[in-house]
């Protein structure tokens, strides 16, 4: 990597960068883009040339990211960091406790769906046998009784509607970590 030291800072292209901090230079563009790096030092031929304020933005969010906060968290958290106030701290408290909400949420849905998933499983003698005998096959195909609110799904019908709704919820939370493009 081709680090130039310029006046005690450090002055990289974007694919030393990227190789750097582990991003693609898409992701740093698209950081700078919405305004969580602040714009590089342009050269004479027009090249971005980038610091170490660069890298230690690109490493807060990256590890930001791998606690799975989303951009719009991050940019609080950013904006918290740069602010260094009380009233900054008392945010990023706030966000990582909300986060942490979340993430308790998530981890009771995954133990539902596991819960689910066991109970279906339950069904199984162990053999490999043809659609006819299979315990989880049969179990599925179940007819199911009235439900009752608050209570363990009884049939195969209700333990899919579960996983299902399960799954649908977590297929919403990945669906908004998408919309984040990185």
């Amino acid at each position: 990597m081709k680090v130039k030291v310029l006046q005690g800072n450090w002055s990289m292209r974007i694919r030393d960068l990227a190789q750097l901090t582990g991003n693609t230079p898409e992701t740093i563009r698209y950081y700078e883009k919405i305004g969580l790096l602040p714009p590089p030092r342009r050269e004479a031929n027009n090249y971005r040339q980038y610091g170490e304020i660069h890298v230690s933005r690109l490493d807060f969010i990256r590890h930001c990211r791998n606690l799975d906060i989303g951009l719009v968290e991050i940019r609080s958290l950013l904006g918290a960091l740069d602010e260094g106030s009380r009233e900054g701290a008392d945010l990023a408290h706030k966000l990582i406790h909300q986060h942490l909400s979340l993430v308790d949420a998530r981890i009771k849905d995954l133990n539902e769906l596991r819960r689910h998933l066991k109970d279906l499983e339950a069904h199984c003698r162990g053999e490999k046998c043809g659609a006819e005998s299979c315990g989880i096959l049969a179990e599925l195909n179940t007819r199911p009784a009235d439900k009752v609110p608050d209570q363990t799904p009884r049939s195969a019908e209700e333990i899919l509607r579960a996983v299902s709704e399960a799954q649908r919820r977590a297929e919403d939370a990945a669906a908004q970590r998408k919309k984040e493009p990185f």
